[in-house]
């Protein structure tokens, strides 16, 4: 017997990953299911040219439909979208519709693509909540665009616990700044991010 589970009003995922992130969005990503109620947003810390292929991977292995994010692409329901390495991804609305674009801004918090910029590009979107996942990498990426965030939308932050992460640095700047709801081994990541969510 399937479970039908059904969410509440628009929500979006919102990931951030560095150092390990790419091996950890594989053990994350292929567990989520295709019928997820949200669209999924990914910035993973990567030089241009890097990117297409882990979005590829990450497609083969996953029931999502998983791209390497293109100017201008609409956000659906039960896709993922991993932004070009190189450049920052914000979400932006456009004809009633969350649309993707890049930004060349220099650096932010020493890295290009940063998750800062998703996450704050996501205060005047439609969705009424955003799952923000943060994910095992060096420094502090994350925590001001959620902090920021969460002045305007309802949040829920799941942080990777330390004992799974190859660098516990962007999670636990998280943690530090109580913005995190959950502490989570990247096993139970993909489960708690559906159960808040819903499937289709």
């Amino acid at each position: 017997m399937r479970m039908s589970v059904k969410s509440t009003g628009s929500k979006a995922v919102a990931i951030a990953s560095s150092t390990g992130g790419p091996k950890a969005l594989q053990s994350l990503i292929p567990f989520l299911p295709a019928e997820l109620d949200a669209p999924v947003f990914i910035v993973q810390h990567m030089p241009a040219g890097f990117t297409e292929a882990l979005s590829i991977r990450l497609d083969q292995l996953s029931g999502l439909s998983v791209k390497e994010a293109a100017e201008g692409d609409a956000a659906e329901k039960g896709h993922a979208y991993l932004a070009r390495g190189g450049r920052h991804m914000e979400i932006r609305k456009k004809a009633g519709k969350e649309t993707l674009h890049y930004m060349d801004e220099p650096p932010r918090e020493g890295v290009r693509p940063c998750a800062n910029y998703m996450y704050e590009s996501l205060m005047d979107s439609n969705y009424d909540e955003i799952i923000c996942v943060v994910l095992t990498g060096m420094g502090a990426d994350g925590t001001e665009g959620i902090r920021h965030l969460k002045e305007k939308k309802k949040v829920t932050v799941i942080a990777q616990d330390e004992e799974t992460c190859t660098v516990y640095g962007m999670p636990k700047s998280v943690v530090q700044a109580q913005l995190a709801d959950k502490i989570l081994p990247l096993t139970q990541i993909a489960g708690e991010i559906t159960k808040n969510v819903g499937v289709i």
